[in-house]
């Protein structure tokens, strides 16, 4: 299959005899490796802080950084890519996206495995906003749809396999295999973009126009600071007891700063690096927040349905992983579906119908408790995996309409930050939820375990005569008894905590309802969105 660009006029250029399917698989398997690394580290953390001699609160920072300086580079992603080129930034961001996976498998100490992940971001970062243009160039517009469902499928699986294959990995080999496993993939990767990519007719007829070639210095260290500061605050927060904390009072002071700086300068300039008007538009505001709702809901289920299940059910790293993986499976399927169904349906009804399949997903686990299988969390998942294909294809094409040609590289960077950012607050909102309702929850429970009720006697009798009947002695017996229903009252606590975060999780899909039925209709089968 040939691909043919179009030159600055609107006229084919001529055929370039590279299937768009190979550049399709390749950008996906790169951008797939850059998002798998927000999840892979969450299950090893316990593997890393053991192996290095640190605290796991210390090693949440493996997890921290990375997402702080990929959030950073997002925004000056379009410029970079203007500048040098797609092809070129693209195998950079690769380059080095793989070299500090491999520094990061063999750092010696935990200061130097942060570094490396900060370099790690970094190159990750640029990869995904400019992987869309990619496929949008190599791509004739009716088959544009079916390419950005690929894309998709990099981007919304990856979190999914994350915790499958770090569990696994850390548990039958090491840790230092979640970043080992991107050397010979980013290699591959490497080796067939350089072969088959090419840089599209159209920018190298127009190339980068003076005006265009202006770096906003302080508008990218303003936005980079809020955005990097907004990281730190929602990832720290929980651990240092928010505003109890000199440190969040800091970043939290530096992010409030920067954000009001942001504004003014970037409302003012001519080139700014985020376009702030764009955002409040209906159209793309829109867009915005429902993305911030679906990169909540992608990252808060991926983290904390195994946590779940290996908190309250006794499951390893790797099953818990496994849990996720039906819903992975589901969700590569519906991705090639609704690629073709954004050419026939409006985006607002697919999205408003995928986040009304999301919210029953998480009604459905508002019911938890200790005898569950392995089935019923798996199905929640393959749930969830018909309802976010039906959102992210859909919100792509919205996200673009009316966009200017020249504003498509911000739309892009601004799309994916609303994802990464998303997923932070979404994992944050349910951190908090799940420690602050599960103190309450023990308080209220423990008021009805009283020695002196019939009820408690009776339970610790009962236990009591078990512990006895398995060998142990009475005394023995009596305070496992009492160890046990204590531990009861943890595990109940925990369960109708995981239930409040459900709900709250459920809510936040239906916000996405509103939103989604104030866009306006898209010329559907026309030419997909091109995020530069």
């Amino acid at each position: 299959m040939s691909v043919a660009a179009i030159d600055a006029k609107g006229i084919p250029a001529p055929s370039v005899t590279v299937n768009p399917w190979l550049i399709a698989i390749v950008v996906a398997l790169a951008s797939f490796m850059e998002v798998l690394d927000t999840t892979i580290a969450n299950v090893a953390l316990p593997y890393i802080a053991g192996g290095m001699g640190v605290s796991e609160d210390e090693a949440s920072w493996v997890v921290t950084t990375y997402l702080v300086s990929n959030a950073i580079i997002l925004t000056a992603s379009g410029f970079l890519a203007r500048t040098l080129g797609r092809k070129t930034f693209f195998l950079i961001c690769l380059g080095i996206f793989t070299v500090s996976s491999i520094l990061c498998g063999f750092a010696p100490n935990l200061n130097a495995l942060l570094l490396f992940r900060i370099l790690q971001g970094l190159g990750g970062g640029g990869m995904v906003p400019v992987a869309q243009s990619i496929l949008a160039d190599a791509f004739p517009p009716a088959k544009r749809g079916q390419a950005f469902a690929v894309f998709g499928i990099a981007v919304v699986v990856a979190p999914v396999v994350g915790p499958t294959l770090g569990g696994w990995l850390s548990d039958n080999l090491s840790w230092h295999w979640c970043f080992l496993i991107n050397a010979p993939v980013g290699v591959f990767a490497i080796a067939l973009i350089a072969a088959v990519l090419q840089e599209p007719a159209t920018a190298k007829a127009k190339g980068v126009q003076p005006q265009d070639n202006r770096f906003d210095f302080i508008g990218f260290a303003l936005v980079a600071t809020f955005l990097g500061a907004l990281e730190v605050v929602l990832d720290r927060g929980l651990e240092d007891d928010w505003f109890a904390s000199p440190f969040i009072i800091t970043f939290a002071a530096i992010c409030a700063a920067a954000f009001v700086l942001m504004i003014p300068w970037e409302m003012t300039r001519r080139n700014p690096m985020i376009d702030l008007r764009m955002v409040a538009t209906r159209q793309f505001g829109a867009c915005f927040l429902v993305m911030l709702a679906t990169g909540a809901i992608l990252l808060a289920t991926t983290q904390f349905l195994p946590q779940l299940v290996q908190q309250d059910f006794g499951y390893t790293a790797t099953w818990a992983g496994l849990v996720l993986s039906p819903g992975g499976v589901v969700t590569m399927m519906m991705m090639f579906a609704v690629g073709r169904l954004a050419a026939r349906v409006q985006p607002k009804y697919l999205i408003v119908t995928g986040a009304l399949v999301i919210a029953a997903s998480m009604y459905s686990m508002t019911n938890v408790y200790g005898d569950l299988g392995f089935w019923f969390m798996a199905r929640s998942r393959m749930l969830i995996g018909v309802g976010l294909p039906l959102i992210f294809v859909p919100i792509m094409a919205a996200s673009y309409d009316g966009i200017p040609a020249g504003k498509t590289d911000q739309a892009s960077a601004l799309i994916n930050a609303a994802r990464n950012t998303g997923g932070s607050i979404g994992v944050s909102i349910v951190s908090n939820v799940l420690t602050h309702r599960q103190q309450f929850h023990q308080s209220r429970l423990v008021e009805q375990v009283t020695p002196s009720s019939p009820q408690y006697q009776d339970t610790l009798h009962q236990v009591t005569d078990f512990f006895v009947a398995q060998g142990n002695s009475l005394a023995q017996a009596h305070q496992q008894a009492i160890q046990w229903i204590g531990q009861q009252v943890q595990t109940q606590a925990s369960f109708l905590s995981y239930m409040d975060a459900f709900w709250v999780l459920m809510l936040i899909s239906l916000s996405a309802i509103p939103l989604a039925l104030t866009l306006r209709k898209v010329k559907l089968g026309g030419p997909a969105p091109m995020g530069h």
